[in-house]
């Protein structure tokens, strides 16, 4: 049963698959929500420019069909008579075919937004599959999109049916009326027929909007199994992390114990800890810590500290501050500053006595009851 969960996609589509969805093309797109835009669009721009219409229209057919008898004659004239009159004709539909255009080139991005790929040109024989092909057929999308113009027919033909039988009594007056008291009475009639189908063909789209949003996200589900494959492959898989990460640890500190030769003393817990420290009053604001490390770690460092005669120093309450509270390559804190301080006084005072050969004098004593704040020999933060 676990193994039945896992193949099903259960799971909505991660970042990565719909990007990868829309790379291929695959966005959600509304048949009827570009149909409905075109109508609204045509329509309005139908309206809006009836009266510039009307005047291209009224140029076209006078220039059209008024002659003149001495030039009715003279074939030489047609083709600039039929140009003339296509250019008023195409003036007359330019805005609404641009607008039309636009609408057609826009109404898709409402849902899937902008998208311009080449990936749905290459060819693809997979396609011509006919059993994909019969499966497709009898799919729950096709089922839906067939149900979809049986209802667009019957909605949007029953409304038109609707709104030409309430006016039945103003067509027939029609008849009756002036030539031009006609026209514009027929064209009102029209558009408030126009207007209503508008108005029922936004039932469609209202219906179709959700069912394509929810559609594509179905399309795009993962199983349990995919979403763990594309983690592995995004996040990179656990183990083979771990690896990196334990490589990236021995190279940083194959890297530290390479910086141990150029420390001036090693601070120790004795045997826990192990902290190397550097300090150049020409280049630094204070010591700076360029080896740390516990336990074996810290064994290794004190090898390469005595490999290089570099002073050690037991300090255990100090070892332990410096290792929890002093980042590698980092300056130590001003509340460390002075039991840092004496620790340095030591070390410059023994190297002295050992350039002048150690005679005639006492070795240096170690400092003792370095003044280490409270609390900060634990790990927490600095106060």
């Amino acid at each position: 049963m676990a193994e039945d969960s896992d193949l099903e996609k259960t799971e909505p589509a991660s970042t990565r698959r719909l990007e990868k969805a829309r790379e291929e093309g695959q966005v959600a797109r509304s048949r009827e929500l570009s149909t409905f835009a075109l109508l609204v669009t045509g329509f309005g721009m139908t309206y809006a420019n009836a009266g510039a219409l009307t005047a291209h229209m009224r140029i076209m057919l006078r220039d059209s069909f008024t002659f003149d008898r001495a030039l009715a004659f003279q074939s030489a004239l047609m083709l600039p008579k039929a140009g003339a009159a296509a250019r008023e004709g195409a003036l007359a539909v330019a805005p609404i075919i641009g607008a039309l255009y636009l609408a057609a080139l826009l109404s898709p991005m409402a849902l899937g937004g902008w998208l311009l790929t080449t990936t749905t040109l290459v060819p693809n024989f997979a396609r011509l599959n006919p059993i994909a092909g019969i499966g497709k057929l009898f799919s729950t999308n096709t089922i839906v999109q067939l149900l979809m113009s049986m209802a667009k027919c019957l909605i949007v033909g029953s409304v038109a049916y609707w709104a030409v039988i309430r006016s039945e009594g103003e067509v027939l007056q029609l008849f009756s009326e002036p030539l031009h008291a006609a026209m514009a009475q027929g064209a009102s009639l029209v558009g408030s027929t126009i207007a209503v189908i508008i108005g029922a063909f936004l039932i469609l789209v209202f219906a179709d909007v959700p069912w394509q949003l929810y559609s594509h996200a179905k399309k795009l589900r993962m199983t349990k199994e995919e979403v763990k494959r594309e983690f592995k492959e995004s996040e990179g898989d656990p183990h083979i992390k771990g690896k990196i990460r334990a490589q990236q640890r021995a190279i940083a500190r194959r890297r530290m114990m390479a910086n141990i030769p150029t420390a001036d003393v090693i601070v120790t817990n004795p045997t826990h800890f192990a902290v190397a420290l550097q300090y150049s009053d020409d280049s630094m604001r204070a010591p700076r810590v360029v080896a740390k490390g516990m336990d074996l770690v810290a064994a290794r460092i004190r090898e390469i500290g005595a490999e290089h005669h570099i002073p050690t120093l037991e300090a255990p309450p100090l070892a332990r501050a410096l290792f929890y509270h002093v980042d590698l390559n980092k300056e130590i804190p001003g509340a460390l500053y002075g039991a840092v301080a004496e620790v340095l006084a030591w070390v410059f005072q023994l190297r002295r006595w050992t350039a002048e050969g150690g005679l005639g004098s006492v070795r240096p004593m170690a400092p003792t009851d370095l003044e280490v704040p409270a609390g900060l020999d634990t790990q927490g933060s600095v106060a």
